[in-house]
């Protein structure tokens, strides 16, 4: 049984080590918080929340994750007996979507219950594998010189697969340059909703890159023309800011918006929800693969956990810490083995906590209930 007898909110922010640029926002600051659950044997457990200071990718800021924690989620389950942490998303149900605030929170809690189980969270969620393939996401850059050298550095590191933003008027051209300059590297597009149906002329034409899939084209709730679209497509779509639940994927599968599902845990609400989905799409034999949300150690950790699932056939954005950050919060660093990351055989997520970096990045801190 778990009981969580007190919940810490550790807000903090990590300077990156490049700017991210997509098509719809710039930022070099990670403002997010990590969330310490402690039960009453004194187990602690850490989850990470994803959101972004505007509500660029999703509805939720960091500080809606800060209000909703505290006023909805926690009440719910603090001093609440729970048997197993897949019991959690179902009292999460009486709060609508807000689903990167639950997935934070849930997360601790699965943390805590794999180390009273004495397993690595890996091991609690059936993860059959040893190590996970691992690709690289890089943001939009200031010239092609320097796109090609970031690709170059990090083809050379070992990433399994190279993902590249685009939008209207850096696409076919930047990927045609790409595609002479790297002929036989894995890529693929990722546009962030970028385009629209009228774009499908455009679109087509990179059928000619030998992509590995083209990623979320179209708006978020676009399922009917992302259907069309992929029609008319050689290239597989993966939807990704349009998957936020189990019926999202249904609805997808359904319509033939996609044939790839891009799974983030935080934006699906949960580990407990990712794994509905994940056995859904085996059960379809439709390939899965983890996304990224520029996370620090702790949420890296559970998305490598998940990525252990036989489904996650494709290279996820799960890099390597030093990718993102000159020093992470956990110990030891999540690190690349010939583009992999090694899943770590210590109980609940792996990794211990680097105190004094948690620290040093912390900008305010909050304690609810008593330990």
């Amino acid at each position: 049984m778990i009981l969580i007898k007190q919940v810490i909110l550790h807000r903090l922010n990590m300077e990156l080590k490049q700017p991210f640029t997509t098509n719809l926002a710039s930022f070099r600051n990670k403002d997010f918080f990590i969330i310490e659950v402690v039960d009453e044997s004194g187990e602690r457990g850490f989850g990470e929340t994803a959101s972004f200071p505007t509500p660029w990718y999703t509805e939720e800021t960091v500080e809606t994750n800060k209000h909703v924690l505290e006023a909805f989620l926690i009440p719910l389950v603090l001093d609440v007996p729970l048997d197993h942490p897949d019991q959690v998303a179902a009292k999460f149900e009486v709060v609508r979507r807000n689903n990167m605030a639950k997935a934070a929170l849930e997360g601790a809690i699965w943390d805590v219950f794999a180390k009273k189980q004495g397993i690595p969270l890996a091991t609690a969620l059936g993860g059959t594998k040893k190590a996970v393939d691992v690709g690289v996401s890089i943001g939009i850059q200031p010239s092609m010189n320097e796109l090609f050298d970031t690709i170059a550095y990090h083809v050379e590191e070992g990433y399994k697969r190279v993902k590249l933003k685009i939008k209207p008027g850096f696409d076919v051209e930047m990927l045609a340059a790409v595609r002479r300059a790297f002929p036989t590297v894995p890529i693929m597009a990722d546009a962030n909703s970028a385009y629209r149906l009228h774009d499908l002329p455009r679109l087509k034409e990179l059928d000619a890159f030998n992509l590995q899939m083209i990623e979320q084209p179209l708006g978020h709730d676009d399922f009917i023309d992302h259907a069309t679209l992929q029609s008319q497509l050689d290239t597989p779509i993966c939807l990704d800011e349009s998957i936020h639940t189990f019926s999202d994927v249904r609805t997808a599968l359904t319509l033939g918006s996609c044939s790839i599902i891009n799974m983030k845990v935080a934006r699906v609400g949960g580990i407990t929800e990712a794994k509905k989905i994940h056995d859904y799409c085996k059960s379809n034999d439709v390939p899965v693969w983890c996304g990224g949300m520029l996370e620090a150690g702790i949420g890296r950790a559970h998305s490598i956990a998940l990525a252990t699932l036989p489904q996650f056939r494709l290279p996820g954005d799960t890099s390597a810490s030093n990718r993102y950050f000159d020093k992470d919060i956990i110990e030891p660093k999540v690190t690349l083995e010939n583009g992999q990351v090694v899943i770590p055989d210590r109980p609940g997520i792996g990794y211990e906590i680097d105190w004094r970096a948690l620290e040093n990045y912390r900008i305010e801190k909050s304690v609810i209930g008593k330990s």
